[in-house]
């Protein structure tokens, strides 16, 4: 028969091991939900002529760091990009996304707008 001081060394080792490994087993799902192709995506029926790929830094791939980043985008009646805001996401990949939207250029329009751009990054790919 086992006193309460065997059971509570017992089931601590038994949570010491399971929580780490629930932990692990939820950061890959989490990584595997926000996973997928790098793709592009405005709320905007104005055309988009030129852009620029943003880079996915090497250090966040290697570590399987990806997401959806989302960046407000306000656009010149010209079409040049005047500024960007992050929205959300990891504030590594917004700060490469909202480099390569600056240099982004849109179709001229009567008046300025502002878009909001979803970029997914994939570690897997």
């Amino acid at each position: 028969m086992l006193n309460l001081g065997q059971t509570s060394r017992r089931l601590t080792h038994k949570i010491g091991f399971a929580l780490p490994v629930a932990v692990l087993l939820m950061s890959s799902l989490f990584v595997g939900v926000l996973g997928g192709a790098q793709t592009y995506a405005q709320e905007s029926a104005r055309k988009l002529i030129t852009r620029v790929e943003p880079e996915y830094p090497d250090a966040l791939k290697k570590l399987y760091i990806g997401g959806i980043v989302r960046v407000a985008v306000q656009v010149a009646p010209n079409g040049m990009v005047k500024s960007t805001t992050l929205l959300g996401g990891n504030p590594i990949l917004g700060q490469s996304t909202m480099k390569a939207i600056t240099q982004w250029r849109y179709a001229p329009a009567p008046s300025e707008e502002t878009l909001t751009v979803k970029i997914e990054f994939d570690p897997h790919r």
